[in-house]
C-alpha cells in the first residue's frame, strides 16, 4: 500500500488483551496448566463440560485478578459474577465459554504509557494515561491447528480451561506506537505481579485490536474493525498502521468502512476479512448456573495488596535516585523484573551499583541479545560476576582481562579469580617485580628519556608500552605509570 497523508484523520484504537495466567491448575478443574505437553493429555470430564460435572473455581484466579485490578488503579468489585458465552467453534468442546460479562471484578482502572523516544536519552518522556475498561476473568479455549496436515484443522484441547484475564481498555490510543507501548507496559506489569509469563510468542499474551479512522477533529467514531491474529508486539504495531492506511484509503476513494473482523497475515504484511463482526447479543449471554456469586472481603483485599511488589515505575525512580543512575539507563534495567532483580543482587555482591550496571548494560545485555534468551537463562550467577567485579575494581585485571574472564565464565566454571589465574591474566601491583624493569626500559633508551625530560611528557606511554610487553601484561598500569614518572623526574 502506498505512502497516505494522514494529516487529515485520526486513529481510535482499543485493545483486548487476554494474560494466561500462571496457576498449577485450570480455572474450573484440577488439570494441569503446563505448556508444552502432548496434545490433548490435559483434560477430564470437567473440562469437556460433561453432563453431570461442576466447575470448581481456582482460587488463584481470583486472587491473580485482583493484583493485576489494583496495579493497573482499578475498583473492585465486591461482588461479581460469571457468565456463558455461547458460540460454536471446534476447539470450544463445551459450546460455551465462561467468562463475565455484565458484572465483571475490576474496572474504572487505567495504565500509564509512557514514549522514550520523545525526550531523547535523559530529556523528559512524554506520558499518556490509558483508560481501562473492565479487567474480567475467563476460561481459555483449545487451539486450532491448521499448518500440520495439508487436508485438516487439528484440535488441542489441552489449553481448554486455562485461566485468562481480559484487559479491555477505553479506545484511547490515537498510534501503532501508542498500541505497542501499552503492550509492552501489560507485559512489564503482569511479569512484575509474576502472574503472567507474558510471551506472546507462546500465546500467553494475545490481542485483539479495535481500530476506526475519523476526521481529525471529530468527536464522532468512525466505524472499528476488529484485528486478530498478531503474534507479536510488532505485528500488533505493523497490523495496526496497515489497517489505518487501508479505511483511509477507503474513505478517500468514496467508499464505507464496513464493521468486520480482520486477520493480519505477517507473511504478506496485510489484513483480510475473516468474517462479519459479532455483537454480544450473538453470544447469548446469560449467568452462569454452576458457579456462585464471587464475594471479595475485605480481608482478602488487603491480602493481596500486601502481596503487590514494587513497580516498574517506582523502581526505576529509586534506582536513579539510590544509584545516581540515567533515567534511560534506569528504564532499562526495570524494564524487566528478573533482570532488575539480577542487577540488585550483583549491586549486594559487588558493593559498586557503578560497576554493576556498566557489566549488566554491556556485557550481560550483549549475550542475552546474541543468544536470544532471557536474564534467567543466563549461565552465570550475580554471586560470580560479583567476583570479577571485585578483580577490577582491586586492579587486579585490566578493563580488557575483564571482558576476556567474562567470556570464559559463560563456558567455564569456577569463581572469576581462579578463571584470572588460570588464564595468566591477574595483574601484577608488587613494585619490586616492575621496577627492576622499568630500570631497565629506562636505561635503553636513553634519547627518548633525553626528549622526555626536555619536555615531550607525551612519550611517557611509550615507557609504559614497553615495560607492559615485557611483563607480559601482567603489570598494574597504574603502578607502572607512578614508577616510571619518579624515575624519570629524577636528575
Amino acid at each position: 500500500m502506498g505512502t497516505i497523508d494522514h494529516d487529515n484523520y485520526e486513529a481510535v484504537i482499543g485493545l483486548e488483551v487476554h494474560c494466561q495466567l500462571l496457576t498449577e491448575s485450570k480455572a474450573f478443574a484440577p488439570v494441569s496448566t503446563e505448556f508444552g505437553g502432548l496434545p490433548n493429555t490435559q483434560l477430564t470430564p470437567l473440562c469437556l463440560g460433561h453432563p453431570g460435572t461442576l466447575p470448581v473455581l481456582n482460587d488463584n484466579l481470583v486472587r491473580y485478578t485482583i493484583k493485576m485490578g489494583l496495579a493497573t488503579h482499578c475498583e473492585v468489585s465486591r461482588k461479581s459474577i460469571f457468565a456463558r458465552k455461547n458460540y460454536f467453534y471446534p476447539d470450544l468442546p463445551k459450546g460455551y465459554q465462561i467468562s463475565q460479562y455484565e458484572t465483571p471484578i475490576c474496572h474504572g482502572g487505567h495504565i500509564t504509557i509512557t514514549d522514550e523516544e520523545a525526550g531523547g536519552e535523559d530529556g523528559p518522556s512524554t506520558e499518556k494515561r490509558i483508560g481501562i475498561t473492565r479487567i474480567h476473568m475467563e476460561e481459555d479455549a483449545g487451539k486450532s491447528i491448521h499448518d500440520q496436515d495439508p487436508y485438516h484443522t487439528l484440535v488441542d484441547l489441552n489449553r481448554a480451561g486455562v485461566p485468562l484475564i481480559e484487559i479491555v481498555s477505553e479506545p484511547d490510543l490515537r498510534t501503532p506506537k501508542e498500541a505497542y507501548n501499552y503492550l509492552t507496559r501489560i507485559k512489564q506489569i503482569v511479569q512484575y505481579l509474576e502472574i503472567c509469563d507474558g510471551n506472546m510468542e507462546e500465546g500467553s499474551l494475545r490481542c485483539d485490536a479495535n481500530v476506526s479512522v475519523m476526521p481529525r477533529g471529530s468527536q464522532t467514531f468512525g466505524t472499528r474493525t476488529e484485528l486478530k491474529n498478531m503474534n507479536s508486539f510488532r505485528n500488533v504495531e505493523r497490523a495496526l498502521g496497515y489497517e489505518i492506511e487501508r479505511q483511509i484509503a477507503l474513505l478517500e476513494e468514496g467508499g464505507e468502512v464496513v464493521q468486520e473482523t480482520m486477520l493480519w497475515d505477517p507473511d504478506k504484511m496485510e489484513t483480510r476479512m475473516m468474517r462479519t463482526k459479532e455483537e454480544a447479543h450473538d453470544y447469548r449471554y446469560f449467568p452462569e448456573p454452576d458457579i456462585p456469586p464471587v464475594v471479595v472481603t475485605d480481608d482478602m483485599l488487603d491480602e493481596v495488596r500486601a502481596e503487590l511488589p514494587e513497580m516498574p515505575d517506582v523502581r526505576q525512580k529509586r534506582f536513579m535516585d539510590d544509584f545516581d543512575m540515567s533515567a534511560q539507563d534506569a528504564r532499562t534495567l526495570t524494564d524487566d523484573r528478573y533482570l532488575a532483580d539480577f542487577f540488585e543482587k550483583l549491586v549486594d555482591t559487588s558493593g559498586s551499583p557503578r560497576a554493576a550496571s556498566n557489566l549488566v548494560l554491556t556485557e550481560v545485555l550483549r549475550v542475552l541479545n546474541e543468544r536470544s534468551i532471557s536474564i534467567r537463562e543466563f549461565p552465570v550467577s550475580s554471586e560470580r560476576l560479583g567476583g570479577l567485579i571485585d578483580l577490577r575494581e582491586d586492579d587486579k585485571v585490566n578493563s580488557s582481562a575483564m571482558t576476556a574472564i567474562f567470556d570464559a565464565m559463560l563456558e567455564q566454571e569456577g569463581s572469576a579469580e581462579d578463571l584470572a589465574e588460570s588464564m595468566n591474566l591477574l595483574q601484577v601491583s608488587d613494585a619490586g617485580f616492575i621496577e627492576p624493569i622499568v630500570e631497565q626500559v629506562i636505561e635503553e633508551h636513553p634519547d627518548e628519556v633525553g626528549r622526555y625530560r626536555d619536555g615531550k611528557k607525551g612519550l611517557i606511554g611509550f615507557f609504559i608500552g614497553q615495560v607492559m610487553q615485557r611483563s607480559q601484561g601482567k603489570a598494574n598500569p597504574n603502578l607502572v605509570r607512578e614508577l616510571i614518572a619518579s624515575k624519570l623526574e629524577e636528575s
